[in-house]
């Protein structure tokens, strides 16, 4: 776009220039890649040790070996409308696929491996996972849920993957030329031969128009449209140079944004909800909540610390009352940054704190993924360089060999 064309008209008002400039931001920049990148590292973390701690249990847990069958689940699945694909068949073989592919989706992510694909399958492998047996959590999980399904429509693999690396690589060797991706379009054929098959048997939660993630769009027709934009991004990006990869790079980057938006706003209402319910609990009220848990073997990890912190009521009151304050508090900080970045370290500390002393280290490792689309860029640019440093002096050979 040139100059003359960004130029305002003379009979443009204020709110037409506001608008056109707002929608221009929104669609030429793709917001917080940092931030977005820490969200897909820290939840496919989770997840991935998540599934690793509970491998020698698995079958229990998920499997058809648990006391949740897979009548009663599926009857549940028909009930709530979820998706999930264990309940296709209750067969010991598919499961183990399903959970190894999970494990494999998780690590891919983690690493940004072909995002996009990763951050379908990582979805597929929660939802399926999860909604087979709903019972099995620690409120963790319902943050990863939501998450898993957000990730998607983000472009978690701008900074800090595998994927940025190959394509920082390719523009350097090939001076910005379109890429072959050999990988891509096999893996790209092979899940849409999958998918088709699936379909074609009429395998259980694939409609087209029936439950879905969106109202009157069914799974089948989502990933129908996750697989087409994929091929579609891909032949474009390689053969049709020009105004349709500006459309479509605009249309991802709009899309990007308003996910992001959407999980600033699930983690304020998460906080804002969770404190003003609080707020309505007499325990809560007289600042002994926190008194309890910490005499429940299920949540006393370390005995001993827990009775002494236990023992002390003005640690206790503090902890209480700081805990509502910091919840109810938080969203209203957001428009300033420094009241915001104490708050957040406050809200960080604690979720450790439940980590190490409740024993919930999955439930704090998720929201503390959370919290982390707030963080400052210039904070997470600092600490990518420091993490650098680190890798470059362990690794000096690969170094070497890069540079």
């Amino acid at each position: 776009m040139t100059a003359t064309e960004t130029r305002p008209r003379p009979d443009e008002t204020r709110i037409e220039r506001a608008f056109g400039s707002a929608f221009r931001r929104v669609t030429g920049t793709a917001f917080a890649p940092y931030q977005s990148a820490v969200l897909r590292i820290g939840f496919a973390a989770t997840w991935l040790f998540f599934l690793l701690r509970e491998w020698p249990y698995r079958h229990e847990l998920y499997g058809p070996h648990g006391p949740w069958s897979g009548d009663m689940a599926r009857r549940l699945l028909d009930g709530n409308e979820a998706f999930s694909v264990l309940t296709w068949t209750d067969n010991l073989g598919w499961f183990e696929l399903v959970y190894g592919l999970a494990v494999v989706a998780s690590a891919l992510l983690l690493v940004g491996w072909r995002t996009r694909t990763m951050s379908v399958l990582f979805m597929v492998g929660v939802l399926s996972l999860q909604n087979r047996s709903i019972f099995i959590g620690d409120g963790g999980d319902n943050v990863l849920h939501l998450m898993a399904i957000y990730l998607v429509l983000t472009r978690c693999g701008q900074v800090w993957s595998l994927d940025a690396r190959r394509a920082a690589r390719h523009a350097g060797s090939s001076g910005g030329g379109p890429e072959r991706d050999v990988t891509g379009v096999v893996l790209w054929a092979a899940l849409g031969l999958f998918l088709a098959v699936a379909q074609l048997l009429g395998l259980s939660g694939l409609s087209w128009f029936g439950p879905g993630p969106f109202p009157s769009v069914g799974w089948g027709l989502t990933f129908w449209v996750l697989w087409l934009s994929h091929g579609v991004w891909w032949a474009v990006r390689r053969y049709a140079s020009g105004e349709p990869r500006t459309v479509l790079d605009m249309i991802s980057k709009l899309i990007h944004n308003g996910a992001l938006l959407v999980i600033v706003v699930e983690v304020c209402l998460i906080y804002a909800t969770a404190g003003w319910y609080k707020i309505q609990g007499s325990r809560w009220q007289d600042g002994t909540a926190v008194y309890y848990p910490m005499h429940l073997d299920y949540f006393s990890p370390w005995p001993e610390l827990s009775r002494v912190l236990a023992d002390n009521g003005l640690m206790i009151m503090l902890i209480t009352y700081g805990t509502v304050i910091v919840q109810v508090a938080f969203p209203f900080t957001l428009f300033n940054r420094r009241l915001k970045n104490v708050l957040l370290v406050a809200m960080i500390c604690e979720h450790l704190s439940i980590a190490f002393l409740l024993g919930l280290p999955f439930f704090s490792l998720a929201m503390i993924t959370a919290d982390a689309v707030f963080l400052p860029t210039v904070f997470l640019v600092w600490l990518g360089a420091r993490v650098a440093s680190v890798r470059d002096r362990v690794l000096p050979r690969r170094t070497a060999v890069r540079e």
